[in-house]
């Protein structure tokens, strides 16, 4: 079925368009938008990597998400900006400006529906750039509309404990981690015995990068002919499932803390295109167009 990974009774599609005008405090509300890609990660690991674990993470959050707190996820963006990637046969990319664009648009749908709370959760590194971008272009054509774009990985898990300094402070691309929780999502895409270790050379500045990560741009192919940066070699589906146990507690609580919360409107007229307001049918509020 389409909802993959999220809950059924969490996945807004499933509803009709009078049970979406019919919910309770939608303007507090979190509508979460999983944002993926599909991209190379190494021999050993599927394409599909960073759209399993956006769609993956969320959804087991969503699984153990208090009933009286409302939140649903929308149908994961599965392509995402990968030109990085683009040496290597698997890798389908959309430009920056098309997943800008799309991210703008679904952002709107979202705000004409009534709802005023929306996550980008996303789950490629290659993104995070664009999803801020669209975030901020949101926010400055509504003043009441919280837009949060944050990575899926990024709040505490197990993750950390698991690896050595190395993978910690270079590894960027099909590694540990991304393997590991492969392996507890969608273990039968994992081919462990391609994986190898990879790392990139220090970079050479130590006043550009501390820790050694470059600090200019790179594409994938720059580290090597497998595409992987870092090592998935001694990831395991128990540690993979330690991370997403982790994860998931760590966003159940961020998902309660944004319905939860309060922010700044602001009242002005808004900047930006305002091409998409008019009439919806149960509303009692027609807004013309500026």
């Amino acid at each position: 079925m389409l909802h993959g990974y999220i809950p059924p009774h969490r996945f807004l599609p499933y509803l009709s368009w009078t049970d979406i005008n019919a919910l309770p405090d939608r303007e507090n509300t979190v509508v979460v938008l999983p944002c993926g890609a599909i991209e190379q990660h190494g021999p050993h690991l599927p394409c599909s990597v960073d759209s399993v674990i956006a769609s993956g993470v969320i959804g087991k959050a969503l699984e153990r998400l208090p009933s009286d707190v409302r939140a649903f996820a929308m149908p994961p963006i599965t392509y995402g900006k990968s030109e990085e990637h683009l040496h290597f046969p698997g890798t389908m990319t959309l430009t920056g400006t098309t997943l800008l664009s799309t991210l703008v648009e679904i952002g709107e749908s979202v705000y004409r529906s009534g709802f005023r709370k929306l996550l980008l959760a996303n789950g490629h590194g290659g993104q995070p750039q664009v999803l801020e971008m669209a975030a901020r272009e949101l926010r400055l054509r509504h003043g009441d509309f919280v837009i949060v774009p944050f990575g899926v990985s990024r709040l505490p898990s197990a993750a950390s404990r698991q690896v050595g300094e190395q993978e910690k402070k270079l590894a960027m691309h099909a590694g540990h981690s991304e393997t590991a929780l492969m392996l507890a999502l969608a273990p039968d895409t994992v081919h462990m015995e391609r994986a190898i270790a990879n790392f990139p050379p220090a970079f050479p500045s130590k006043m550009l990068s501390s820790d050694g990560r470059p600090a200019c741009a790179w594409v994938a192919r720059d580290f090597g002919p497998t595409g992987i940066i870092g090592d998935p070699t001694t990831a395991t589906r128990e540690q993979g499932e330690e991370i997403l146990d982790t994860l998931a507690d760590s966003w159940v609580q961020a998902l309660t803390e944004l319905y939860q919360l309060q922010w700044a409107e602001r009242p002005q007229a808004t900047w930006g295109r305002s091409n998409e307001t008019g009439f919806i049918q149960g509303s009692e509020q027609h807004v013309p167009t500026p």
